[in-house]
């Protein structure tokens, strides 16, 4: 066993080896510019991006056209909301989310603020769901977009997105859903889910950082942010990330295959954590009950807070294990994490821990950590 051992996959994750050979030859033999033509390096590199998009539509069930390459999910996120809305100004300038959305939704929508967008947040309850009669409530004739993410980063509650896409269709709205936490990890169909635009990034399947994509549905089409030559149907501009888009490729391709088997690994070994967490008496979960509402979380997902000296007891005995106090994507502010502050989680003298369970976790490394954990509470 390594240490420290690494509990932090809702984060990041490492490279799979199978992703990282498909990569390299992109980098030293295949370096062309997919941009460049009437040559063999260009030819080649195209090729690659051309096969490579396909391969990501067909693990969402869409077609190849409808996948627009980006630099991750964050990119996508504001080509999506800052894009429909430049695209539907004209019907209107209403927006809805949660306030237990990524920063890379809640920042950007409060940008558009400053261009005249309005945005409700719709109220969550405990475990962070929303209520779909508030959903339906809230659409109006100015509604250009309802933007909520299909699996929480933080305390993995996931959100019936089929559903939501019901009713947005019903409503005439268009529905974009953030699936950084689900793609590759559980099923996700856009044409079940009935979504017309779904933000993609690799690092979260044993993919590359800084390579991800926009899911937009045929007959949607978004303005674009960035400008200068029109690539990727005129929507994203840039020289493509070649070996990126390789390995997002073969990163969903294997997540795909590999996706019972990776579910049951890490239901498993977060469970086998929770059983042993909620006997301590002074832990709080966050988010729903893994034991008996699975459907409703995240598989490798657990978030717990615990309460005085034993949360910075606790805490401090992990310091072999790599997990996190708050989502990566907020650890840089001293603030408390928005999303637990939405479900009600305000008292200061919380410790929070997210355990993100992954493919390359063991047995061993969980015993480990209950261990270190036991020792702390005796």
């Amino acid at each position: 066993m390594n240490f420290p051992i690494y509990l932090d996959y809702n984060a990041t994750t490492p490279v799979d080896e199978r992703v990282f050979d498909a990569m390299k030859p992109f980098y030293m033999e295949h370096f062309g510019n997919a941009a460049s033509s009437g040559h063999a390096f260009g030819d080649r590199a195209k090729s690659a991006v051309e096969s490579a998009r396909a391969t990501i539509a067909n693990a969402i069930n869409a077609s190849p056209e409808e996948i627009i390459f980006t630099s991750g999910a964050t990119e996508s996120n504001n080509l999506a909301i800052k894009g429909a809305y430049r695209m539907l100004a004209q019907k209107g300038n209403h927006c809805i989310t949660a306030p237990t959305e990524h920063k890379a939704v809640l920042d950007t929508c409060k940008s558009l603020e400053k261009e005249g967008v309005k945005t409700t947040f719709l109220s969550v309850d405990n475990d962070g769901n929303i209520n779909l009669s508030e959903l339906a409530d809230a659409i109006d004739e100015h509604t250009f977009l309802v933007t909520l993410m299909h699996g929480n980063n933080e305390i993995g509650t996931l959100h019936d997105i089929q559903k939501i896409g019901e009713c947005c269709r019903e409503k005439g709205v268009w529905f974009h859903t953030d699936s950084t936490q689900t793609i590759g990890k559980i099923p996700f169909d856009v044409q079940i889910m009935l979504v017309d635009m779904a933000s993609l990034t690799a690092h979260k399947i044993y993919g590359p950082k800084g390579v991800g994509a926009l899911y937009v549905r045929k007959g949607c089409k978004v303005i674009p942010q960035i400008d200068g030559g029109g690539h990727e149907s005129g929507m994203r501009s840039g020289t493509l990330n070649v070996p990126g888009i390789v390995g997002f490729a073969k990163a969903i391709e294997v997540a795909v295959s590999d996706m019972e088997r990776d579910i049951a690994h890490c239901t498993h070994l977060r469970n086998r954590l929770w059983e042993f967490l909620k006997s301590l008496g002074c832990v709080t979960l966050n988010g729903p009950n893994p034991l008996t509402h699975p459907q409703n979380r995240l598989p490798n997902n657990l978030s717990v807070s615990i309460s005085g000296d034993n949360g910075e007891l606790i805490a401090g005995s992990l310091f072999n294990v790599a997990v996190s106090s708050r989502s990566a994507c907020t650890s840089a502010s001293s603030e408390p994490s928005h999303v637990l502050r939405s479900i009600g989680r305000t008292d200061s003298n919380l410790t929070t821990l997210r355990f993100g369970i992954g493919r390359m976790t063991t047995d061993e490394e969980i015993d480990y950590t209950i261990e270190c954990m036991r020792s702390a509470v005796e």
